[in-house]
């Protein structure tokens, strides 16, 4: 994607072919910062104090973070205190489980000799791999938006409300929820996307304002609140949200906040889609509220916030006293009933178990018909 003209991604390796360079989340929209991790520690620290985040990034950088470790020592025990420490950085997204078993099984029958340029070789794979499904999501995505517009036949913006930050920044390219505002904008549809601050981090005015003002996307943002008001006067016509971990019956966890979306879209009949890869369904769960760990982030969240001076110099002021109890839960469930449908990288499907099978047939069950398209 785009930064003041140039093509980036969220994440890559470094000059030196094994420190590994992200953008470092926290500080924007005030400051473009890049940060080098060099060892395992720095790469926990990444995903922990979020400086990266979104599901799959999480993943991809846990996997280059494995590749660090490998680089400094290569043994079995150096690799299984590499997944045991990155799987204690961030509890709710499942990408971060699936990207450190994908290395794990990937390393465990490769010579420690051989190891690390394995490790660089499979992470780098799966840096690939993520652009290329984030495209696939965006290709499909873009067929509802298309849809509205035909059927709207008027020629105005479609109108698009979003939360949290879904796009390139929460993976290494394109985005999942974004990816289709983008393709969409990018090929003349004209599209105007609400863009909810998300609080407490503040990710969507940070972030996913930041990224469509780089590509040029009409955009506006909104307090967190505002978004019944808008489907009730007929100002929304279609949700779409990225997801932490979606189960195999269609339950959606994502930003806390989504939960409440959802809830006004299906008051006011307003569509409302997760755009998802197949790295963030969990085959395991079938319960998101009962069985979904939620991650219970630091009060300081809320307490402060972050910005520049007249100066330009960032600080943090005091919204609310330290002794202040506050309650910080991240993420929030989303049932299946409440969504429409579900955007992945082989087409769209209802949110139910028999939906994601008609697209993931090898995950067992038999193909249904419940998919408007798919891919092999």
């Amino acid at each position: 994607m785009i930064v003041e003209g140039v093509a980036r991604r969220s994440i890559w390796l470094g000059r030196d072919g094994r420190s590994v360079e992200i953008i470092d989340q926290t500080r924007l929209p005030h400051e473009f910062v890049v940060r080098t991790l060099v060892d395992l520690d720095q790469a926990a620290e990444a995903i922990s104090a979020m400086w990266v985040r979104g599901a799959p990034l999480i993943g991809v950088t846990a996997a280059y973070g494995v590749a660090l470790q490998m680089n400094a020592d290569a043994s079995d025990a150096s690799l299984a205190h590499a997944v045991d420490t990155l799987a204690a950085t961030r509890p709710t997204a499942v990408n971060l489980r699936w990207a450190l078993e994908e290395m794990k099984s990937t390393l465990a029958g490769v010579a420690s000799t051989d190891r690390s340029s394995a490790a660089y070789r499979h992470a780098g794979k799966l840096a690939e791999d993520d652009v290329e499904t984030c495209r696939k999501i965006g290709e499909h995505g873009v067929t509802l938006i298309e849809a509205i517009a035909e059927r709207r036949g008027d020629g105005g913006p479609i109108q698009i409300l979003t939360h949290c930050n879904a796009g390139w920044l929460a993976t290494v390219d394109w985005g999942t929820a974004l990816s289709a505002i983008y393709r969409a904008h990018d090929s003349g549809i004209p599209v105007h996307v609400w863009v909810d601050e998300t609080r407490p981090r503040n990710q969507g005015a940070s972030l996913t304002a930041w990224e469509l003002g780089q590509h040029g996307v009409p955009h506006t943002v909104i307090a967190d609140n505002a978004g019944g008001h808008l489907m009730q006067h007929g100002r929304v016509d279609l949700c779409i949200t990225g997801s932490d971990r979606t189960t195999a019956t269609g339950d959606v966890c994502n930003k806390i906040g989504t939960y409440l979306k959802a809830l006004a879209a299906h008051d006011n009949g307003v569509p409302f889609y997760a755009a998802l890869p197949h790295s963030t369904i969990d085959w395991d769960l079938s319960d998101g509220v009962a069985q979904i760990p939620i991650e219970e982030r630091d009060g300081a969240e809320l307490r402060r916030f972050s910005g520049p001076t007249r100066e330009g110099h960032i600080v943090e002021i005091s919204v609310l006293p330290d002794s202040t109890p506050v309650a910080n839960p991240a993420f929030d469930v989303t049932p299946a009933r409440l969504v429409t449908g579900l955007i992945t990288e082989r087409g769209v499907c209802e949110a139910s178990r028999q939906g994601l099978l008609g697209l993931y047939p090898e995950r067992g069950g038999e193909t249904t018909q419940s998919c408007e398209s798919s891919e092999a």
